[in-house]
C-alpha cells in the first residue's frame, strides 16, 4: 500500500492514541530538527546547566560536562523518535508490548507526572518574563500562557510543527545576537577556563543532570514523528532528532552555565537574563525576555498535548477509547488545569529544587528508556502487531512481566548510586563522594536483563501476525475518523 504525503484536512487534530492510516503520513522529515532544537532552546533549559557552577565546579569543566552528557542523553531519545513513523503511534502507547495492556500504567504514571512538572516550572518561568516586561503579576501571566499553550495543544500536531519552525528562525536571531554579546560583554571568575581545576563531583553531577534532561524527551518523540510515511529511514529521523535536541540543549545549557559563573550567588534566571541582555544594549534583555516566553509557551503546549495523550491511554487500559476532539479537549483541557493549579499554589522552594526534580525524571526513565530500545531494536526488531496493542486480551497481554520485571530491578541497582542534593545521597555515591553513576548502572542493567527474559518470545510468530493484521488495521483507522 502506498503511502501519501498530502496534508490533512485543515482544523482541530481527531486522532489521538490510535493507529495513523497510511493515507494520513503527510510531513517533511527535516521537519523534526527545528521542532526538537526549539523544543530544548528554550531557557528553562538554561536551569540544566548549573549544577556544576552552583556545587563550586568551574566554568570549562561544566561546558565540557554538559556537551558530554547532551551526547549521551540525545542518544536515547532520537532513537525513540524513529519508531513514530513505522509504526504510526504516539510514544507511551508503544510501552504495552514491554509492559502490558495494564502494566504500562507504571510508567505512563512517572511520564504524567514530568509533563505536570515541567509545565509548573514553564509556565512560572514565562509569567516571571512577561512580567518583569509587560507587568501585570506572575499569576495573571501564568494563566494566559496556560490559556495559549491550551488552544495550540488542542489544534495538535501540525500547528506545533509550524509553530516551532517559525520559533526557530526567530530564535537564531535574537539569542544569536544574545549569545555573541554576552561572550562579549561579560566577566567571569578567575580559574574559570583552567583546565587543572577539574573536580569528579561537580562533573559528574552536572554530566547526569544533563543528560536525564535529554532521556526525558524520549517520552515525547514518536508523538511528533508518528504521521511521517513510513519510508522515512530509521537513521534520518535519527539524524534530525538528535542534532536538533542536542544543538538546542547545548546553547541553552551553555548560556545558563555562562550567566551563573558571571552572576554567582545572585544569579536567578529571568533577571540575570535582562540584566546580561541590557549589557549588549539598552532595553535588549526586554526582547530576550519576551521570545523567550513565546519559546516556554510552545513547550507548555507540547507538554499539555504529550500529557493528553498519556492520560488517554491511562484511560484506555480500562475503558477503549475512540479517538475524538471531545476526548482530545477533555484530557488537554485537565492536564492544563492541573498544571496551572500546581504553578500557582507553587513556592519558590519548588523552583530551587527543580535541577533535583530533573534528577528524579532521570532515575524513573533510565530503565524504561533501556527496556522499550532494546525491545524495539534488538528483541522484535521493529516488528509489532499494533492492532495487538489495542487488544485488552492480545498477544502482549495485560502484565508485561518481563519489561515490570526489568524495570524495577534497573531501578533497584540504581538507588545505592543516586546522589539527589540533599534529599538522598545513597551510599555507593556516597562513598565515590557525591558523583553520582546510577545512570551508567541502570542503563546496562535493565536492558541485559529484559534481554535475557525474553530469549522465548516468538518473534517470528508476532511478525507474521502483524502483516495479516495490516489490512484490518487501516480499515478501522478510517472506520473511527470522525466525519
Amino acid at each position: 500500500m502506498t503511502t501519501s504525503s498530502q496534508p490533512r484536512v485543515s482544523g482541530l487534530e481527531i486522532r489521538s492514541i490510535d493507529y495513523v492510516p497510511l493515507d494520513e503520513r503527510h510531513g517533511k522529515l527535516w521537519h523534526l530538527g527545528p521542532l526538537w532544537f526549539m523544543s530544548n532552546a528554550q531557557i528553562a533549559t538554561l536551569a540544566v546547566g548549573l549544577i556544576s557552577i552552583t556545587e563550586g565546579g568551574n566554568l570549562i569543566w561544566s561546558l565540557i560536562a554538559i556537551a558530554a552528557g547532551t551526547i549521551l542523553g540525545t542518544f536515547f531519545m532520537a532513537f525513540h523518535s524513529a519508531q513514530g513513523p513505522q509504526l504510526g503511534l504516539p510514544q507511551m502507547i508503544q510501552s504495552r508490548p514491554q509492559f502490558g495492556y495494564v502494566g504500562a500504567l507504571l510508567v505512563w504514571l512517572f511520564a504524567y507526572v514530568q509533563y505536570a512538572g515541567f509545565n509548573i516550572f514553564n509556565t512560572i518561568l514565562a509569567g516571571e518574563a512577561l512580567h518583569t516586561t509587560l507587568h501585570g503579576g506572575v499569576k495573571l501571566w501564568v494563566v494566559v500562557v496556560t490559556l495559549i499553550g491550551f488552544v495550540i495543544a488542542l489544534v495538535g500536531y501540525d500547528v506545533i510543527h509550524r509553530a516551532e519552525r517559525v520559533l526557530t528562525y526567530t530564535f537564531l536571531v535574537v539569542f544569536g545576537i544574545f549569545t555573541v554579546g554576552i561572550l562579549l560583554t561579560l566577566h567571569y571568575p578567575p580559574g574559570s577556563f583552567d583546565l587543572d581545576g577539574f573536580q569528579w563531583t561537580p562533573f559528574l553531577a552536572q554530566f547526569g543532570v544533563v543528560a536525564g534532561y535529554q532521556i526525558s524527551w524520549a517520552i515525547y518523540v514518536s508523538d511528533y514523528s508518528r504521521y511521517l510515511p513510513p519510508d522515512v529511514t530509521v537513521r534520518k529521523t535519527f539524524y534530525w532528532t538528535y542534532f536538533g535536541s542536542a544543538l538546542g540543549g547545548i546553547w541553552l545549557m551553555c548560556l545558563g552555565a555562562l550567566l551563573a559563573a558571571w552572576a554567582g550567588k545572585d544569579f536567578e534566571t529571568v533577571r540575570s537574563i535582562n540584566a546580561a541582555g541590557d549589557k549588549v544594549f539598552s532595553g535588549f534583555g526586554a526582547i530576550v525576555l519576551l521570545f523567550s516566553a513565546l519559546g516556554l509557551i510552545s513547550v507548555t503546549a507540547l507538554n499539555m498535548y504529550g500529557g493528553s495523550l498519556t492520560l488517554i491511554s491511562a484511560i484506555d487500559s480500562f475503558k477503549r477509547v475512540r479517538p475524538t476532539v471531545a476526548v482530545r479537549l477533555v484530557t488537554i483541557g485537565l492536564t492544563a488545569v492541573l498544571s496551572v493549579v500546581g504553578a500557582l499554589a507553587s513556592t519558590a522552594h519548588f523552583l530551587e529544587n527543580f535541577n533535583n526534580f530533573l534528577l528524579v525524571v532521570l532515575y524513573l526513565f533510565i530503565p524504561w528508556t533501556a527496556v522499550n530500545l532494546m525491545d524495539y531494536y534488538v528483541v522484535r526488531r521493529g516488528h509489532y502487531a499494533v492492532a495487538e496493542i489495542f487488544n485488552p486480551h492480545g498477544i502482549y497481554g495485560r502484565w508485561g512481566w518481563h519489561g515490570i520485571i526489568s524495570y524495577l530491578v534497573g531501578f533497584a541497582v540504581m538507588v545505592p548510586f543516586f546522589s539527589v542534593g540533599t534529599l538522598y545521597v545513597g551510599p555507593a555515591a556516597h562513598a565515590l563522594g557525591g558523583a553520582d553513576i546510577a545512570l551508567f548502572i541502570g542503563l546496562p542493567v535493565s536492558a541485559v536483563l529484559y534481554w535475557l527474559l525474553t530469549r522465548s518470545i516468538d518473534v517470528d510468530a508476532e511478525a507474521r501476525l502483524a502483516e495479516a493484521e495490516i489490512t484490518a488495521l487501516e480499515s478501522a483507522a478510517h472506520e473511527h475518523r470522525e466525519p
